[in-house]
């Protein structure tokens, strides 16, 4: 038994795996491309380390992807074997619960899971990173604030976890709208953690949601060393970066850093070509011309149309098929989603059908130019969107959609009101797309036969 870096008891028998596990959590709570690296050299020298396979396990569903979740059943095998040979504590048993839970189609059982473990041990930074990790593919914005504070007192200032939990905090925070505090939080995790590109990135969502692109801007420039040691992470910040040249009018900017970093390597990782797609979207809303860019999405997305781990990756696939006009893998989508909705009882079918059907028919019907029904259909699934998961900015395409077919359809006042209600979540204040949709609905009410420049 040796005791690792937040202090709690592993069955780990040498320093080096010992090390090496250190080094495996350090670089999850800060997305670092080299975890897998760091936990692989684990299990190569303690193959019976019953938290190495959990984690492995864990992590590889955090990866959104169906193929995968063979590798994180071979995981579980391998955990359970290491638990029923004694050598594992209760603790290292309950991540391998935690494990179970979600390969059963229960993710919110897994988050109790990991709560179990903070409950006795608060000072396990990993189980609290996972439990937001979880959290936050479940939408659970307020879940995520919970669970940070209720460890908090027991991180004091020398606990090597405590800017990795800053960094937590900071982003539970920005997503319960205390964007004053998210600030100075995430500020706080970087200066004791300067490799925490999550609290980084918490820091440029409270930019986002209080409408200062520019501050936003000085609050990127300069820190890329917060980031450029990031698995796939690294993407999503430089989409944060874009999005903020974006409000600025800076288009060429944008465009820059979607080809030269956003999509530098073309992956399909889902928070990939969430990033791509969700930033195309934007600009073709603003009238840019994107070029041949949402072909190579659209053929990775047709790909994916039968995977099904999660309503947010579906989503963003459908907006890829639905730009390039791929009829047949959006109908196959559109489908699929449909009947995992009214056949899977487990929780990402539930997730399917509320708001998955809604929302895929109406990003399909906005697609066809259909905005009537794209606006109904986008409308009903606004209640429900948050359970999709992802964070305020990233669901905000969908809110961009769903005005622009209120405007397009006619429905100014429908329109208005999400308009409205956007503002309220963003501190009272406007960016540069709504203050140009307001124009829009002033022109369409002034000019009633502008019907042709409200549809663009």
């Amino acid at each position: 038994m040796q005791t690792d870096i937040f202090g709690q008891t592993t069955s780990l028998t040498t320093s080096s795996a010992l090390t090496a596990w250190n080094n495996t959590m350090l670089g999850f709570l800060a997305h670092a491309a080299v975890t897998p690296e760091h936990l692989g050299a684990v299990l190569r020298e303690e193959p019976e380390f019953c938290l190495g396979h959990a984690a492995k396990g864990l992590f590889y569903l955090l990866l959104g992807r169906g193929e995968l979740v063979d590798t994180a059943q071979e995981a579980l095998r391998h955990a359970r074997a290491a638990r029923a040979a004694g050598a594992a504590t209760a603790r290292e048993g309950l991540y391998v619960d935690a494990l179970e839970a979600w390969l059963a189609g229960q993710p919110s059982r897994s988050v109790a899971q990991l709560e179990a473990i903070l409950e006795t041990h608060p000072e396990d930074t990993m189980a609290m990173k996972l439990s937001q990790a979880i959290r936050f593919v479940l939408g659970d914005a307020a879940g995520m604030r919970r669970s940070v504070e209720r460890v908090m007192p027991a991180y004091g200032a020398d606990h090597p976890g405590r800017g990795y939990l800053l960094g937590c905090h900071a982003f539970a925070l920005e997503e319960t709208g205390d964007y004053d505090r998210a600030e100075i939080a995430g500020r706080q995790a970087l200066w004791m953690a300067p490799d925490d590109a999550w609290g980084l990135h918490a820091v440029a969502h409270v930019h986002d949601m209080t409408c200062d692109a520019r501050a936003g801007l000085e609050w990127l420039t300069d820190r890329e060393a917060a980031w450029a040691h990031c698995n796939n992470f690294r993407y999503h910040v430089w989409w944060h970066k874009a999005l903020m040249h974006l409000d600025l009018g800076q288009t060429d900017e944008v465009m820059a850093l979607y080809d030269t970093e956003i999509r530098r390597d073309k992956t399909d990782d889902y928070r990939d070509i969430s990033n791509a797609t969700s930033l195309l979207v934007r600009l073709e809303l603003e009238g840019i011309d994107v070029g041949q860019r949402w072909e190579e999405l659209a053929d990775l997305s047709a790909n994916r149309t039968e995977d099904g781990c999660l309503i947010f990756a579906d989503l963003h696939y459908l907006l890829a098929l639905s730009a390039d006009h791929r009829e047949v893998a959006t109908a196959r989508m559109l489908q699929r989603i449909n009947q995992d909705a009214k056949t899977r009882t487990d929780e990402a079918g539930q997730r399917m059908a509320a708001p998955g059907v809604a929302a895929a028919d109406g990003l399909a019907a906005f697609g066809e130019g259909r905005y009537g029904a794209a606006f109904h259909a986008l409308s009903g699934a606004r209640a429900t969107m948050q359970l999709a998961g992802g964070s305020h900015a990233q669901r905000d395409v969908f809110e961009r959609l769903t005005i622009d077919a209120g405007i397009r359809s006619g429905n100014l006042d429908g329109a208005e009101i999400i308009l409205d209600e956007r503002q309220a979540s963003r501190a009272g204040r406007e960016d540069a797309y709504a203050a140009a949709r307001r124009a829009l609905i002033a022109t369409g009410r002034s000019a009633p036969d502008a019907r042709g420049v409200l549809a663009r």
